[in-house]
């Protein structure tokens, strides 16, 4: 199936010339090509284009969630009748396995996986071995090993109408694909008998698969809804994601893919499992010979517990780090990522690949510097090293045709591409110009900065204001929050769906303030935001550098209003080279309107729907008030086993975020430092 590109939009401005260029470029082979458009000028449309026309798998990278998930949506809405697709990092709180020798402490791995995002993870890998016109919306978690796409490939079970199955043999096919029965507790990942039908949620969907078998005949085969059991009649349009067929108007062909990536040849296990052995027993003997024998203890127990695990139910936790035995990769072998998934031609978008390249660049020697020391130490076999993220050499090598999106590419892409393959777009389709760029005093910023959100409030505008460090935003927001602006921050520490709802709650005007440090950077689309304030634009730095300080400034680009206040007690170089770029490319934007006698009209864009619906519209949610007793989450933290705690700190995770929730910013700030200390 072609890509089918939906818009009331036609390219404009000059998005025809960069369409057209970066086409002639993959025509002519080109590998490496940069987009460099300015904020507010099209470029995901322009992209989008040029998908259309390749008509080749696509993947979009982001170094942020929040980026990546405004992405995806953008690409849904230009492509709805193909497969657009979602890949992040499924841990909403992520504590990798550690050890710390000058302490001798051990960090259990410890990490809450959102659910929903793996079920988009598992659609995002269905529908690559299943279609051709599939694009995936990635973060940098895409280059982490994730299995062999050919064992998952392998491992995917057919199901047809009329063929020879026994509820015994279904049952069984759907745990060697790492589903769970589960008659009491249905949910994705778990079978369940019920008379003669097997009910199955596959771990990509928010449906429910049933499979109706009469003595050994598979008899029929529906749709139905999870929560009401319900069965579903206009379930066409879901087929292609469940691999379905119809025959007769009647479902004839379902197929299933593994609840795990991570799935391997349950009939062929045991010579992995002799090899892990006998490299457990090198292990041990190393560590003997050393007269380390707490650390080979270590190893044996930990590595003979594993063995057995994945003896008795096909998995065991942190099997992964077994990859390289299932895989068949030899020692140094690079890891099998999504990016297998998409084969060797497929077109790479890399979305503000001046920070994601470096992103991309600096993940492997943090992994391998963690690793190094549990395997000296004995608690993962050497193997280990060998689940990792890819080298930037080896990311280089999968690349397929390459577009480098940015406003303000690296050095770095500019000289892959060359200069005859750098494609500039200066130029808004709406007429709208750079903003202009006022610069105050640093002392009193604040009290400067509450007079202007009030101006810009009372036009029915927004404001974002970004800061240095997370607590200034905290503290900052709660400071406007008591003069009684409707301010809420924006975060690492918020959850990846939750910050695409807090910007939605900006632009609809539920927050007329959204405060954050990074975060507030790169691609966000906010039409309503008419004033920028960077507070201490004078202290050097990665946030205050000369492209942080232009990405920055381009959130007040979408507006015809737009305008950004430095507060500085002196112009850095950064802030120069800054101000002298926009106001270079104000020019060019502004000479361009006069010719065609362009006059700059704001942006109209609906306030795009969430990524997956909020629990709470299903009244299954329930929300605890906030104001849990403290002192009895630390004495009940105190009494706990080492290994409860790590549920009791989540717990105060949970409290952490209800607080802030209410705005009662000074409490989560407490139970943040609190949590800090008990890590501590």
């Amino acid at each position: 199936m072609n890509f089918q590109l939906v818009s009331d939009y036609k390219p404009s401005g000059d998005q025809p010339g960069a369409i057209k260029k970066l086409l002639d470029g993959i025509k002519q082979a080109h590998r490496d090509q940069v987009l460099l458009g300015v904020t507010g000028s099209g470029k995901t449309f322009t992209v989008a284009n040029v998908i259309a026309e390749v008509n080749k798998p696509t993947l979009v990278l982001s170094h942020n969630k929040t980026l990546a998930a405004q992405l995806y949506q953008e690409f849904k809405e230009f492509f709805p009748n193909n497969a657009v697709q979602y890949f992040v990092s499924y841990y909403d709180y992520y504590q990798p396995e550690a050890y710390i020798p000058q302490r001798d402490l051990y960090i259990e791995k410890d990490a809450d996986i959102n659910e929903e995002i793996d079920k988009l993870r598992h659609a995002a890998t269905a529908a690559l071995l299943t279609r051709s016109d599939v694009i995936v919306v990635a973060s940098v978690s895409c280059i982490y090993n994730i299995g062999s796409p050919e064992e998952y490939k392998r491992a995917m079970q057919s199901f047809n109408v009329g063929m020879k199955c026994t509820q015994q043999e279904v049952s069984e096919h759907l745990v060697s694909l790492l589903y769970e029965r589960n008659e009491f507790d249905f949910q994705r990942g778990t079978f369940r008998v019920r008379g003669g039908n097997i009910d199955v949620w596959p771990a990509y969907a928010d449906i429910g698969i049933r499979f109706v078998i009469n003595g050994n005949t598979l008899v029929g085969i529906k749709i139905f809804d999870p929560l009401t059991g319900n069965e579903l009649l206009d379930f066409a349009s879901r087929l292609p994601m469940l691999g379905g067929f119809l025959k007769d108007g009647l479902i004839n062909q379902i197929v299933v893919f593994p609840a795990k990536h991570h799935v391997y040849d349950y009939s062929k296990i045991m010579g992995p499992i002799n090899r892990i052995q006998e490299d457990m027993e090198k292990r041990v003997k190393y560590f003997q010979d050393r007269g380390m024998i707490l650390e080979a203890n270590r190893i044996k127990q930990k590595v003979t517990y594993d063995i057995e695990m994945i003896k008795e139910v096909g998995y065991c936790s942190g099997i992964e780090n077994y990859s390289i035995y299932f895989d068949g990769r030899t020692l140094g072998e690079p890891p099998y990522t999504l990016l297998e998934y998409f084969g060797e031609d497929f077109l790479l978008i890399v979305d503000e690949s001046h920070i994601t390249l470096p992103q991309v660049r600096g993940m492997y020697n943090g992994d391998q510097a963690r690793k190094k020391v549990l395997i000296d130490y004995g608690f993962r076999l050497p193997t280990a090293m060998d689940n990792r993220p890819l080298k930037f050499d080896e990311f280089r090598e999968r690349q397929g045709y390459t577009i480098y999106m940015s406003a303000t590419p690296d050095l770095y892409e500019l000289q892959l591409a060359g200069t005859d393959n750098v494609v500039e777009q200066f130029i808004r389709p709406t007429g709208l110009v750079d903003p202009e760029v006022v610069i105050r005093p640093a002392n009193g910023q604040v009290k400067d900065l509450l007079a202007e959100i009030q101006t810009v409030i009372s036009r029915g505008k927004r404001v974002l204001v970004t800061t240095l460090t997370k607590r200034m935003a905290e503290e900052l927001s709660k400071y406007l929050a008591d003069l009684k602006i409707k301010v809420t921050y924006l975060h690492s520490d918020i959850d990846t769906l939750e910050r695409s709802d807090i910007l939605n709650d900006l632009r609809k005007g539920e927050y007329d303030v959204l405060v954050g440090i990074n975060l507030l950077r790169e691609g966000l689309d906010l039409p309503e935001v008419s004033l920028v304030a960077v507070l201490d634009a004078d202290k050097e730095g990665f946030l205050r550098s000369k492209t942080s300080l232009i990405q920055t400034m381009g959130r007040a680009a979408r507006n015809v209003d737009g305008k950004v206040i430095m507060y500085a007690d002196q112009i850095t170089k950064s802030m120069k080279a800054a101000i002298g770029e926009v106001e270079r490319r104000r020019e060019i934007q502004l000479k361009y309107n006069k010719e065609h006698g362009i006059i700059p009209k704001g942006i109209e864009k609906d306030v795009r729907e969430r990524i997956l619906p909020k629990v709470e519209e299903k009244g299954t949610k329930v929300v605890k008030p906030v104001g849990a007793d403290i002192d009895v989450m630390v004495a009940t933290y105190k009494v706990s086993s080492r290994k409860d705690r790590s549920s009791v700190k989540k717990q105060f995770r949970m409290e952490m975020k209800r607080a802030a929730d209410a705005l009662d910013f000074e409490r989560a700030i407490e139970i943040r430092d609190l949590i800090k200390k008990l890590d501590s």
